[in-house]
């Protein structure tokens, strides 16, 4: 790995740190100060919220502009300002001034995994978009070890101290990454670009200075969210991180209290959790996984979702609990990565990051759409009901993409 993409990875590694490293006691911490459960509920909305309203103008800006490492240097920055804000101001109002900074670091995660697939040719993507996938899993991971290792030591403020290191030692390895590496410079054309119309493959190969000016660029950026290709796997995004969201970053820990489960158990759980997810990640860069591809495991991933939310309200007990926590980590790790790359197929590469801002906006609604629906079901009947909802739409998902690559194979002829 050269310096440029080993300082790349341990960027994405601190930003994730510090957007996480607080995550799994922020609640408690607002309610035991006396925060009322509405105002507790914007802090955690604000996040999601800015990452809906900002990803895609920020994609469109990245393609206009090129400035891929200094979106990321910003990223990292804004991710450790924001824990220092906690630190400084920790009641209602400086939590909530933190997230809306929060999600404004985790909307330039388009130009970390735009950039990171630069230096990979275009055969090679799947592995590129994996290896981000596995940096930013490992990132939140060493959160939760953190975290659940030493809350009880020094508490938020020990925590946020930490993010906000973690976030300024990334701007220092973000110094060392080169944006003009590998094959960004034109070194390969990329499939897409083959595919793509003459004019989009012309207007992929000029700098950003020479493209047309005014609203018909950005008109004609934003052409490329019309792709049908990029719409359905970014809704099957909205449905797998609307499911992860719910589950096992939220109700499921509840579950597991429920069950008796002591605060350090919980806290192994999601541990376990993102342990799965790096692993699973890291499996999807092989390959060994290459070998059966998307056609196989995104189907397949998400009916082990649908499981994992039948099987986990009805299991009643926490060690059991505890091991299908390995099934989200999958769905973070391997389903994720393929659904990444798989958007990306058909998209020109000058419009790639205004494509990548669409994706994550769009399953950004679905992390904040899913955990009110799951809460909203578990207020009328129970948790169990919330959870069959997801069990369901995971099941559509397996449908919906299993259509998509019988009709594409008929297609082919492959």
């Amino acid at each position: 790995m050269s310096r440029s993409k080993a300082a790349h990875f341990v960027a994405v590694v601190c930003l994730w740190f510090s957007l996480y490293v607080y995550v799994p006691y922020q609640t408690p911490y607002l309610t035991g100060m006396g925060v009322a459960a509405g105002v507790v509920g914007a802090v955690i909305g604000a996040y999601g919220a800015m990452q809906i309203v900002l990803r895609i103008p920020l994609g469109v800006m990245a393609d206009r502009l090129g400035r891929h490492r200094a979106i990321i240097t910003a990223g990292v920055a804004l991710g450790g300002a924001a824990c220092v804000v906690r630190v400084l101001a920790p009641d209602e109002q400086g939590y909530l001034v933190a997230s809306i900074i929060s999600g404004c670091a985790a909307s330039t995660w388009i130009s970390f995994m735009v950039l990171y697939g630069q230096y990979y040719p275009p055969g090679k993507q799947q592995k590129a978009t994996s290896i981000m996938v596995m940096a930013c899993n490992l990132g939140m991971c060493l959160a939760f070890v953190f975290g659940t290792a030493l809350y009880g030591f020094g508490g938020m403020p020990l925590l946020c101290t930490a993010g906000a290191v973690a976030g300024f030692a990334g701007v220092a390895a973000s110094a060392f990454i080169r944006q003009d590496e590998g094959f960004s410079r034109g070194d390969a054309p990329s499939a897409a670009a083959v595919e793509a119309p003459a004019a989009d493959a012309a207007s992929a190969a000029a700098p950003p200075a020479a493209r047309p000016g005014g609203f018909a660029a950005v008109r004609d950026l934003l052409s490329v969210c019309a792709n049908r290709r990029l719409v359905l796997f970014a809704v099957l995004a909205l449905v797998q991180q609307g499911v992860q969201m719910s589950t096992a970053m939220s109700f499921t820990t509840q579950i597991l209290r429920d069950e008796g489960a002591s605060a350090g158990f919980v806290g192994a759980a999601s541990v376990f959790y993102m342990v799965a997810a790096v692993a699973s990640a890291q499996f999807a860069s092989t390959e060994r996984c290459a070998r059966r591809g998307p056609r196989f495991y995104v189907p397949l991933v998400f009916v082990l979702m649908g499981v994992y939310c039948v099987l986990v309200p009805a299991a009643g007990n926490i060690y059991a609990v505890f091991v299908l926590q390995a099934l989200p980590g999958m769905s973070t790790g391997i389903l994720l990565s393929y659904l990444t790359s798989e958007s990306m197929v058909e998209v020109p590469p000058g419009k790639s990051s205004t494509a990548m801002g669409f994706f994550q906006a769009v399953y950004a609604v679905g992390m904040s759409l899913f955990p009110m629906i799951v809460g909203a079901l578990a207020g009328w009947s129970s948790l169990g009901a919330g959870y069959a909802f997801l069990a369901a739409v995971s099941v559509a998902g397996a449908l919906a993409a299993g259509a998509h690559y019988a009709a594409e194979a008929r297609r082919t002829g492959r």
